[in-house]
Formats: C-alpha cells, sequence, structure tokens
C-alpha cells in the first residue's frame, strides 16, 4: 500500500515497481521491487521522527546500493557522528542507512540537521 500512495503521490507508477513481469523483464528475477525515492522520503521522515517538526534537514544524500522487494521490512539506521553549537543552533551530522530484515545495507547515506535555539520571551 505504501508504494502504491508514494507513486499516486508522485506519478511514479513505473511498472517495474507495480508489476513483478515488468520488473523480472527488466533483470530482477524476484519481481516488482520498491522505488528508490520513497527510501530517501523514509530517511527525510525518520530525521524529522527523531528531532522533531522543527528541525531543519539541510543536507540528506544517500546512494541506492540494492533494492527493496515487496514484503521486505525496512529499517532507518542513524548514527550521529557529529554535534556542535554554530551560532546558537545545534548542528547535528549523522551517517544513515536503511537495512532490509536481513540486516543489510541498501541504502547509505549522511544528513546534517539543524535545530534552532528557542529563544523564550
Amino acid at each position: 500500500m505504501n508504494w502504491n500512495r508514494y507513486a499516486a503521490v508522485n506519478d511514479e507508477f513505473i511498472d517495474i515497481h507495480m508489476d513483478d513481469e515488468a520488473a523480472r523483464s527488466a533483470g530482477n528475477d524476484q519481481g516488482a521491487f520498491g522505488m528508490g525515492n520513497l527510501r530517501l522520503a523514509y530517511l527525510h521522515n525518520a530525521l524529522h521522527a527523531a528531532f522533531g517538526d522543527d528541525a531543519i534537514v539541510t543536507e540528506l544524500e544517500c546512494r541506492y546500493r540494492s533494492v527493496n522487494q515487496k514484503g521486505d521490512v525496512l529499517t532507518v539506521i542513524g548514527v550521529v557522528t557529529d554535534a556542535r553549537w554554530t551560532d546558537g543552533d545545534l548542528v547535528v551530522r549523522l551517517d544513515l542507512d536503511i537495512h532490509n530484515a536481513g540486516g543489510a545495507s541498501t541504502c547509505p547515506g549522511s544528513a546534517v540537521v539543524v535545530l534552532r535555539e528557542r529563544r523564550h520571551g
């Protein structure tokens, strides 16, 4: 269902992501496979879930290393590599990845998130 919702919103009804035979014809023997840009959205959503809706994602990049298949359970992994105060804001750097159910890396990347200082009064 997530694939269909994503495809509907982004007009990405691409055969290899929807039809097993089309994906097999394209060389993926297991059939239809997930959309790379949907995994990028998962990374973005995970950052906001972790840091809150006020967090500003200033950098986010990833590399698609392997496909995810229908039924895969994907898990976003994030490790803070640096955090420092800059001009009153907390700037957090992270290494990111999305692992499949077998624990294999499918989408390594990194991000920078800025948490603005809350000023009171």
